[in-house]
């Protein structure tokens, strides 16, 4: 992906074929097909970051986050940005998205304070990685930020995600 409105363009057109829509008075909606999102990512984990579909065609669901990723569709790259590293304030959100790459997130001089936190948690390992995705809590037990959504995603992938953020 070249830019971010690349990447929020396949997210929407994504949505599309997840809801079969249509365009209005009933014209078809021109997006790509499955095959064609397939083609466009290096892996699942990297169009899953990107479109929040895995490589089968399934939308990964969620709980929580911000409104707009419901009716918009929504993934990692929507918050995170395309390098994963984070610092815009998402829609409807009053914090700054924290960056997501495996080198920020794993790092000993790890600094991030969640809400309400006086201390840095524990770097993230692979294992409270996938919590923070999945559960929403830090390294340290506490809850992430409410704009961060909790995907509720299969294990494979989950993997899948971890090793795209590796890349980052």
């Amino acid at each position: 992906m070249k830019n971010a409105l690349a990447a929020f363009l396949l997210v929407l057109a994504a949505g599309c074929i997840q809801a079969g829509s249509s365009g209005m008075m009933g014209t078809p909606v021109n997006t790509p097909s499955l095959e064609d999102l397939r083609a466009e990512f290096d892996s699942n984990g990297q169009m899953i970051f990107y479109t929040g579909i895995n490589e089968n065609g399934d939308w990964i669901q969620f709980d929580g986050g911000p409104g707009w990723i419901y009716m918009h569709g929504g993934a990692c790259v929507s918050c995170h940005g395309e390098g994963g590293k984070g610092g815009a304030v998402p829609h409807m959100c009053y914090e700054e998205a924290p960056s997501i790459t495996y080198n920020d997130l794993t790092m000993e001089e790890h600094d991030e304070h969640a809400e309400g936190e006086e201390e840095a948690h524990p770097p993230y390992t692979d294992e409270t990685i996938k919590r923070a995705i999945t559960e929403g809590l830090n390294p340290a037990d506490e809850k992430l930020d409410p704009c961060m959504p909790r995907w509720e995603t299969s294990e494979e992938d989950l993997n899948d995600v971890l090793v795209y953020l590796k890349t980052l």
